[in-house]
C-alpha cells in the first residue's frame, strides 16, 4: 500500500460544501469521493477527525479517540427518523466559504440533542442493539470520554480545566464517579450516542471510498490536550505535578520561521511509565486509528526520537531542551502487537540523523514540502532531484500558505529561481508545482485542494501560532470545474500514478 506510485488530495471534511455551516459525512463527501475517482486519485488525506478543542483545533482535542461530532450528517439522522424537516432550517448567517463556529456549533449540537432524545425515547430494537454493541466494544475509552464531556459541560462556565472540578471527581474517586454517572445518565448517554453516530457514518463513508479505490489517510497528533479525557483518566502517563498541572510542556525550538520557537503547551508523556505499561495506551490509540483509516500520518514524528521540553513556567520555547523519546522500542512494541505499520512519518522541522535513522529503520515514508525547496541550495532535500522514493511529496500542507499565496509572498529574486528551476513562466504556478510533485520519484504525491482550485492566501487552512479564525476554510461545488478532474487525470496518467486496474491510459493514446 505504501510503496505503490499513487496520488491524492489533502482536504479536511469540514471544508466540504454543505447546507449546515460546515462540511460533514453527508452527500457532498460521497460526491467528493466520486470526483477523486473520476480524476484518478486514490488517496484522500485529512486532518485528525477527533473532537476539536482550544481554538477549534483538531490538534488540541479533548480526546485522542473520540470523533468530531460536528461531522455527523444531520440528513442521515433525519432519514433515521430522529429529526424533522422543519428542524433542519438553514440559518441565513451560515457562510459557504468559512465555518462560522460560533453559529455552527450550537446549531448542530442542538440537533444532535433532539436526535438523541428521540432515539432513546422510542429506540428501534436493531439500532439500539447496534448502539449497545458499540458502547461495549469501545468502552475502554468511551466511558471516560462520556463522563469527561458531561463534567466539562457542567463546569463550562469557569474554563479552568478538570483540575478545578470537585476534588473527588477530578481525582477520579470511584464512588464519586459512579454516583455522578448515575445522576447524569442521560447526558452520559448523549455523548455515547454522538460517538456511535459518528462511527456508523464514518465507516459507511470509508467503505464507499474503499470500494471506489480510494484509501483514507488519517492523522494522529503526537501530543494530546491537557484538558482531555486522556490526561484526566490516565494522569500517570504524563509529566504532571501533584495538582495535575504540567511541570513541562511541548513545543519546538527557535527556527527560521519563529525566533522564540513555538510553545504548544501540551503535557509531555511520562515515557518511562508508558514503557512500564508495555506502551498499551499508545498501542490502543494506534489500533483505533488503523481501524478508522487505511494509512495513518503520525504528526511530529521527530518527537518520538527526541522532543523539546519547555518548563511550564516559561512563556516561550527559548528555555527548552531536547529529551530522548522512546525511539525504536516504541515502534517495536507497535509492530509486535499490530503487525505491519501503514504509517507516514511527519518528519518536518529540525531533523537530525537520529530521526532519519529511526524512520528508515522501520521503512516509514517521510514528507517533502515543495514550498520549502527553493532556497537556492542544490542539496535541499525537498528539491525534486533529491527526494527519496519512499516519501510523500506535497506542494504544501494545512500549515502552509496556498501555493498562489506562497508565490506572492516570496521575493522576485526567489520567484526567478523557481521559474528557472521548473522552466516555467510562473503564470500557472500552482499547476507547475503540482506537475513537479507528480513527476517526482516520491511514491505518494498529495495536493491540498486549495492548490487544485488555484486559491489565494485567504483560503489557507491554518496559520501556526495564530489562535483566531483558523480551521475555517470551505469551498463550494461551483468552484470545481470539469477540467480540474481532467487535468489531474492527465497528470496521473503521464507520471504513472494510476493505482486501480481500471486506471488505464485512454485508448486513443
Amino acid at each position: 500500500m505504501l510503496h505503490a506510485r499513487r496520488s491524492g488530495i489533502l482536504l479536511h471534511p469540514t471544508s466540504l460544501p454543505g447546507l449546515y455551516g460546515s462540511g460533514d459525512f453527508g452527500k457532498p463527501a460521497y460526491q467528493f469521493i466520486d470526483w477523486l475517482k473520476g480524476s484518478q486519485q486514490s488517496l484522500w488525506q485529512m486532518l485528525p477527525l477527533v473532537d476539536i478543542g482550544v481554538g477549534r483545533s483538531p490538534y488540541m482535542s479533548p480526546s485522542a479517540f473520540a470523533g468530531n461530532v460536528l461531522l455527523i450528517d444531520l440528513e442521515q439522522l433525519k432519514e433515521a427518523g430522529w429529526l424533522e424537516d422543519e428542524e433542519l432550517f438553514i440559518p441565513g448567517s451560515f457562510n459557504d466559504y468559512r465555518v462560522n463556529f460560533p453559529e455552527v456549533i450550537p446549531f448542530r449540537m442542538s440537533r444532535l440533542r433532539i436526535a438523541a432524545g428521540r432515539f432513546f425515547a422510542a429506540p428501534d430494537p436493531d439500532s439500539f442493539a447496534a448502539y449497545t454493541a458499540f458502547c461495549k466494544s469501545e468502552s475502554a475509552w468511551l466511558d471516560d470520554y462520556a463522563l469527561f464531556r458531561t463534567l466539562d459541560e457542567l463546569n463550562a462556565d469557569d474554563h479552568k480545566g478538570w483540575q478545578t472540578w470537585d476534588k473527588d471527581l477530578a481525582t477520579r474517586n470511584p464512588a464519586a464517579l459512579q454516583k455522578f454517572a448515575q445522576e447524569n445518565s442521560e447526558e452520559v448517554q448523549f455523548w455515547k450516542f454522538c460517538q456511535w453516530c459518528f462511527s456508523v457514518q464514518w465507516l459507511r463513508l470509508k467503505d464507499y471510498a474503499n470500494k471506489n479505490g480510494i484509501d483514507m489517510v488519517g492523522d494522529v497528533p503526537i501530543f494530546v490536550s491537557l484538558h482531555s479525557a486522556d490526561v484526566w483518566s490516565r494522569p500517570e502517563l504524563f509529566l504532571l505535578d501533584a495538582d495535575g498541572q504540567p511541570s513541562v510542556v511541548a513545543g519546538v525550538p527557535p527556527d527560521g520561521f519563529n525566533a522564540t520557537g513555538q510553545r504548544w503547551g501540551n503535557p509531555l508523556y511520562n515515557w518511562s511509565a508508558i514503557a512500564d505499561d508495555n506502551y498499551n495506551w499508545w498501542i490502543d490509540r494506534m489500533a483505533h486509528a488503523m481501524k478508522m483509516f487505511d494509512i495513518v500520518r503520525i504528526d511530529h514524528f521527530r518527537g518520538l526520537e527526541s522532543y523539546w521540553e519547555i518548563p511550564a513556567t516559561e512563556e516561550t520555547a527559548l528555555a527548552g531542551k531536547w529529551r530522548k523519546g522512546p525511539g525504536a522500542d516504541f515502534f517495536n512494541a507497535l509492530k509486535n502487537t499490530l503487525g505491519s505499520l501503514n504509517v507516514i512519518a511527519e518528519d518536518l522541522g529540525d531533523i537530525t540523523p537520529e530521526v532519519i535513522a529511526l524512520r528508515k529503520q522501520f521503512e516509514l515514508p517521510g514528507m517533502c514540502i515543495l514550498h520549502f525547496a527553493f532556497d537556492r541550495d542544490p542539496n535541499n532535500l525537498y528539491l525534486p532531484h533529491n527526494i527519496e522514493k519512499n516519501s510523500v511529496i506535497y506542494t504544501g500542507t494545512h500549515d502552509n500558505n496556498t501555493t498562489i499565496g506562497w508565490w506572492h509572498s516570496i521575493s522576485e529574486y526567489d520567484r526567478d529561481y523557481v521559474r528557472r528551476f521548473l522552466a516555467v513562466s510562473g503564470e500557472w504556478i500552482h499547476w507547475d508545482m503540482i506537475r513537479s510533485a507528480f513527476s517526482s520519484v516520491a511514491n505518494f504525491a498529495i495536493i491540498p485542494m486549495q492548490d487544485v482550485l488555484g486559491l489565494s492566501e485567504e483560503h489557507r487552512m491554518n496559520k501556526p501560532g495564530e489562535p483566531d479564525e483558523q480551521w475555517e476554510w470551505r469551498f463550494t461545488a461551483e468552484q470545481i470545474m470539469e477540467w480540474h478532474a481532467q487535468y489531474l487525470s492527465e497528470l496521473t496518467w503521464l507520471y504513472g500514478r494510476q493505482y486501480r486496474e481500471s486506471d488505464l491510459p485512454p485508448l486513443d493514446r
